[in-house]
């Protein structure tokens, strides 16, 4: 941070992807009951979190690990 080089990290949770739409219908729906907003997340909700990272709005962060997983994990 001393040389203005930020480093944060994103972990996101269950995202809909091709690997997520592989499970059975009876697993999606076990894992979405255990996610506090009710749905899967869309690669658009990692990705605004990455370029708000990337932007100068998120100048003041870092050091940080950020949760994008409806709740999840708290």
């Amino acid at each position: 941070a001393s040389r203005g080089i930020r480093a944060n990290a994103v972990a996101p949770g269950f995202i809909e992807t091709d690997m997520t739409r592989r499970l059975s219908e009876d697993i999606r729906e076990r894992l979405i009951k255990q996610i506090p907003l009710t749905r899967l997340g869309g690669p658009e909700d990692v990705a605004n979190l990455v370029a708000f990272l990337a932007s100068e709005e998120s100048s003041y962060i870092t050091g940080e690990i950020i949760k994008v997983d409806g709740g999840m994990v708290m």
